[in-house]
């Protein structure tokens, strides 16, 4: 699959191909003091560009081809993953991937929804976008957790429910209200991680639980900027102004009280070095575990509620 340059990234781009050339005739040239000055420039543009994201940026890099999905974080951080299929009512719905894991010391069942890395594999995972079975796959899941006494985690990377007339007719709304009911009083812990994008109510759906995580560039939220400028303007052409007003980001997020903790991503985000990130979440999600598994299941489903009921309060 080709590289996928963002348009900010270009001019640390241009910069890198540079140094790769001169590197090429390092052996043969007596450049090395060149190359020092290069690569200080090229590390100075970094963390100029990637620190002063905005809005619309990060929703760039929570979309990136490259970034790592849910089945890369299952496989780097867990032992042991013994997927399970099926809702037991209709099919199996591949948007979805979920199982029993060993997560450190924890036994765990961990889930999350799954993009394709081409056109192929992304018709299969239907885009990340999950149908009523998806959602009624996870609710099982989480009841087999709380059956076993084993905490939940989940991963949220999704441009939203899937919008088809058949997944209306299977009762997407239902099953997705079921999932809010359901979460808010499983009485095992339950971790969230906004992994990549979190749309609407397709990411709500799983994304209810004692604890939000988000990596740094991520975008939650409840439309996408191009619907949001869409419904505002006519027009897609507005989406930067609409991820501004929508203050959708990991720093807003948190000092809105949505989220809880955010997790620093590589410089350059996440698919820079796909290692570093799951180790990095790894151990945010053990700290977390190790904390909450301490909690008794009746202070767990009173806190959670409380919880989410004190988000979206406002004075007129």
């Amino acid at each position: 699959m080709a590289k996928t340059i963002l348009d900010f990234e270009k001019p640390i781009f241009e910069l890198e191909q540079k140094l790769e050339e001169m590197r090429k005739f390092s052996d043969r040239l007596d450049i090395e003091k060149d190359m020092v000055r290069l690569e200080e420039k090229v590390r100075q543009l970094k963390e100029e560009v990637y620190k002063g994201l905005t809005r619309w940026q990060r929703v760039q890099l929570a979309r990136h081809p490259e970034r790592p999905y849910t089945l890369d974080y299952i496989y780097a951080m867990t032992e042991s993953f013994v997927e399970l299929h099926g809702d037991r009512l209709f099919r199996d719905d591949k948007a979805i991937v979920g199982g029993l894991a060993q997560l450190g010391n924890h036994k765990v069942v961990i889930m999350g929804q799954q993009k394709g890395r081409d056109t192929k594999s992304n018709l299969y995972r239907n885009f990340g976008m999950m149908n009523p079975e998806g959602y009624r796959k996870a609710l099982r899941l989480m009841k087999l957790a709380e059956k076993f006494n084993k905490p939940v985690i989940t991963m949220l990377d999704t441009p939203g429910a899937f919008p088809g007339i058949e997944a209306e007719e299977r009762g997407q709304a239902e099953a997705i209200a079921r999932n809010l009911f359901e979460m808010a009083r499983l009485k095992v812990p339950i971790v969230v991680v906004i992994i990549g994008e979190g749309a609407s109510g397709g990411a709500l759906g799983i994304g209810v639980g004692d604890r939000i995580l988000m990596l740094e560039n991520c975008w939650y939220s409840v439309i996408s900027p191009e619907s949001c400028s869409s419904i505002l303007w006519r027009s897609w052409d507005y989406k930067e102004q609409a991820a501004e007003a929508l203050k959708l980001t990991a720093p807003d997020l948190l000092e809105q009280g949505i989220i809880d903790r955010i997790i620093p991503e590589p410089l350059g985000g996440a698919h820079k070095d796909h290692k570093q990130m799951a180790e990095t979440l790894k151990s945010a999600l053990i700290e977390e575990l190790d904390a909450l598994v301490r909690i008794k299941p009746e202070k767990l489903v009173s806190s959670r509620i409380e919880k989410f009921g004190k988000m979206g309060v406002f004075v007129e």
